[in-house]
């Protein structure tokens, strides 16, 4: 099955604790963990039942990544090299935007749901899950679970003591940077962080991306779209129609093999904007022209398209919903 592979090593490249009151509550490789393993504690704290804040989460201590705990500093962590000089290091990594919570042990105190990426160098980046809490102050880490090797999350929701994630994965007939198969996944606390069941629902294709109107957020990982930019984009019926800001396109998309589509020659309408406007619409629409394959990163939909020799991303999020929302 022939898919787009510079699309999915761009996608790859993106991914690179309670108050007194509340109950207390799988490693390919294990290196030594070089910062500190010492539990980070709430930064300020919070009445009652809410989990940990999202910066508390960034600066925590997690367990089942390595043989040793790895410690986040503004959410990320480095080993030491593999070889000294060398380059290639363990790394972690909290993916941003995603940041669920609800009360999974049903001990009246809600628990934060989050995502890490784990590379060591090589092709791989292994996707994790994981669950926090703040037990008497401290933020502790209830258990981490693999999800698996450049697995694309379509949506994570949490429902009553059950963790639900939308994912493509690999299916038995993809390569490893090329996974097509939908899958819903379902994982709850049980002694730790636990998978109950997967069920398989199909293989990806741009239906999946229609019925959303999907909203830039990102020109790059690093160059978030302008604010009120407005630039969308529309998937229906083997065409793709949106605003670039000023004017209605649109165009006819053709699906190669799972994930890898083009997009044709792109029509528009003529209406004239300040001129801020119109190089933000006509940098879009270049961009659009050379889009080769599309796939999800957190919720996200990740387009990636190549300009001459020059090799980008856009990022969209569905208009009105997030990351727990979508994939349904």
């Amino acid at each position: 099955m022939r898919r787009s592979r510079f699309a999915q090593a761009l996608t790859g490249l993106m991914l690179s604790a309670a108050v007194v009151g509340c109950s207390s509550g799988g490693s390919h490789q294990g290196y030594e963990s070089t910062a500190t393993s010492e539990i980070q504690r709430d930064v300020a704290p919070v009445a009652g039942t809410e989990a940990p804040r999202p910066e508390a989460v960034a600066n925590a201590t997690y367990h089942g990544i390595y043989e040793t705990p790895v410690h986040l500093v503004n959410g990320r962590f480095e080993g030491e090299p593999f070889a000294e000089g060398g380059v290639s290091r363990p790394t972690v990594q909290l993916i941003g935007g995603v940041f669920e919570t609800g009360d999974l042990d049903e001990d009246g105190c809600e628990e934060a749901v989050v995502l890490l990426v784990e590379n060591s160098g090589g092709t791989g980046s292994f996707v994790y899950l994981a669950v926090v809490a703040r037990r008497g102050g401290e933020v502790v880490n209830l258990g981490t679970s693999l999800v698996g090797d450049r697995v694309q999350i379509r949506s994570i929701r949490v429902e009553g003591e059950r963790i639900e994630l939308k994912v493509v994965q690999q299916g038995p007939d993809d390569a490893a940077c090329c996974p097509s198969q939908k899958a819903t996944r379902i994982w709850a606390l049980d002694g730790g962080l636990v998978e109950r069941s997967t069920d398989v629902t199909g293989t990806l294709s741009t239906d999946d991306l229609s019925g959303v109107e999907w909203m830039l957020t990102h020109f790059s990982r690093d160059e978030p779209a302008p604010e009120n930019s407005s630039i969308t984009m529309v998937f229906e019926n083997g065409k793709v129609s949106g605003s670039g800001g000023c004017n209605r396109y649109f165009a006819e998309v053709t699906e190669a093999s799972p994930g890898d589509i083009k997009i044709g020659e792109i029509g528009s309408t003529m209406m004239a904007c300040p001129d801020e406007v119109m190089q933000l619409e006509g940098r879009y629409l270049k961009a659009v022209g050379g889009v080769a394959g599309y796939s999800f990163l957190a919720g996200k939909l990740v387009l990636a398209y190549r300009d001459g020799d020059v090799v980008g991303a856009m990022l969209f999020e569905p208009r009105g919903q997030s990351a727990s929302t979508q994939g349904e």
